[in-house]
This record gives C-alpha cells, sequence and structure tokens, in this order.
C-alpha cells in the first residue's frame, strides 16, 4: 500500500497489525521513516508511542531519533540518519559510548547547524542542549514522547511517559531554539555489534494556537486510553500532518494490513 505522506526505507519494514519496525533485534540494521512533505507550522505539538525491546538484558544498542531537520531520508552514521544536519534532533540512546556522569537509557536535545558533527565518542555531550535519564526500554506501559515547539517564543519541551498510562514527566525544556523554517519529521534507528527492535507504533502532530500569554492550547486532544492487547481492531497509524502545502490539518490513517515489497507505505 502506498501513501502520499510518509515513506521509510533502509532495513526498516512494517509489521501487520502492530507497528513499523525501523531495526530488528540483529546487529548493523538502519532504518527510517519520513514525512514525503516539508512542515509549515508555527506553533505545534508532536506525540509518538514507541517500543525498544529485545532480547537482550546486559549491553543493547544503539537506540533511535526523532528529527525536524530541512534534509529527510538520508541515512547515516547518527542513529541511522546523515551527520551534519540541519534541525533538531532528539536521541533515544541506549549505549553508552564512553563513560558518562548519568546512567542510559538517555534522552537529548541537539540543534544542528548544516556543519557541525555529533559527538558520537562521548555520546553527544559536546551537542547535548537538554537531557534527561528514561527508563523505555522494555516497559509493559505504553512508551510516548511529546514535543512542543513554539516558533515564536523558541521555547521547546519534551515531555515523557514510561511509567504509566498518562503520566507524563518532563524531559527538558530548552530556551531560543531556532528551526529551518520548513522540515520534515523522521524517525530513524540504528544496531550495531549490539543491538534491539526498535519500533514506531503512532504519531499525531497537531497545531497548538497562543492564548494572550503565550500558552500552548491544543486544538486537538486525545486522552482515550490505550487499546486492549486482546482487542481484535487491528493497528491503525495514525498522523495528523501539518502543511501550509496542504493547508491545516490533514488526518491520514494508515492500516498496516500488508508488508511493501518497495519499502513505501
Amino acid at each position: 500500500m502506498l501513501s502520499r505522506w510518509f515513506d521509510f526505507g533502509g532495513d526498516a519494514i512494517i509489521n501487520t497489525n502492530e507497528h513499523i519496525r525501523l531495526t530488528q533485534d540483529v546487529p548493523s540494521q538502519s532504518g527510517y521513516l519520513w514525512s514525503r512533505h516539508p512542515l509549515f507550522v508555527p506553533h505545534f505539538e508532536v506525540e509518538f508511542e514507541f517500543r525498544v525491546a529485545g532480547k537482550g538484558t546486559g549491553i543493547v544498542g544503539d537506540g533511535f531519533a526523532m528529527w525536524l531537520t530541512k534534509e529527510r531520508a538520508e541515512p547515516g552514521p547518527v542513529f541511522g540518519n546523515r551527520d551534519r544536519f540541519e534541525g533538531l534532533g532528539i536521541f533515544f540512546d541506549t549505549y553508552a559510548n564512553t563513560p558518562q556522569s548519568h546512567s542510559f537509557p538517555y534522552v537529548m536535545a541537539m540543534v544542528g547547524d548544516g556543519q557541525t558533527s555529533y559527538d558520537n565518542a562521548h555520546d553527544g555531550n559536546a551537542n547535548k542542549l537538554g537531557g534527561c535519564q528514561a527508563d523505555f526500554r522494555d516497559k509493559n506501559v505504553p512508551t510516548k514522547a511529546r514535543i512542543t515547539f513554539n516558533v515564536k517564543t523558541g521555547i521547546l519541551n519534551l515531555k515523557l511517559q514510561t511509567t504509566a498510562w498518562d503520566h507524563w514527566v518532563d524531559c527538558f525544556t530548552l530556551q531560543d531554539i531556532k528551526l529551518p523554517s520548513s522540515f520534515y519529521l523522521g524517525f530513524t534507528a540504528h544496531t550495531g555489534e549490539v543491538h534491539d527492535t526498535h519500533d514506531i507504533i503512532g504519531v499525531t502532530t497537531t497545531v497548538l494556537e497562543q492564548s494572550s500569554h503565550d500558552n500552548f492550547v491544543s486544538q486537538k486532544h486525545n486522552n482515550t486510553p490505550p487499546p486492549s492487547k486482546k482487542s481484535g481492531l487491528g493497528w491503525v497509524f495514525k498522523f495528523f500532518a501539518i502543511s501550509g502545502v496542504f493547508g491545516g490539518v490533514i488526518f491520514v490513517a494508515y492500516k498496516a494490513s500488508t508488508k511493501n515489497n518497495n519499502k513505501r507505505f
């Protein structure tokens, strides 16, 4: 099945009725999922459900990333994406390349200028704008992330749900963030000698209005509890694409009923 909104590639596959699997639990994989059209949104929220798991109980890796960047679908060494990117990368890192003062898994943000390399040898220490420890691997509850960004104020916030349904914890809030005027939304992951499955289960992107006090007010809100695993309704991948090109909020629902040999959906 094809979609005009997304494509995927590398080692990413559609797992029928469940998720988009960026990598399998095997070494040396790299996969991606990208919006096919740039987004032109001044105030927005991106919320996505993900799952990182595997058979390993000791050293695992490497992790995955969410992107809001000028470029798209250019595989490379930074969690499966190109280095020297322009825009925002949020890294969900499960493997420490060097001893750190914090434990792993770890979530951090970097804004790239198109010239600066990611500090892979030191787990991004030279690039980190904010971060937090987050036990998101192999959980029995839905694991989610929620990013809000206000172009006018430059404030970017990340919240995580890792312990219980609708229990959100602040990871970081950043000031004076500047992103490209238009950007693509993407997810990438890679494995090396150590490995995990990295799944994207669902994504919603919502236009946000501002109150007189510059607080975020969502035009859409979904607080529906997660469906039972025993439900026979199957899995639906949802994405609210916001783009000036298409004027407002466009809802696209994709039911993963087949695996596409062309690696596009």
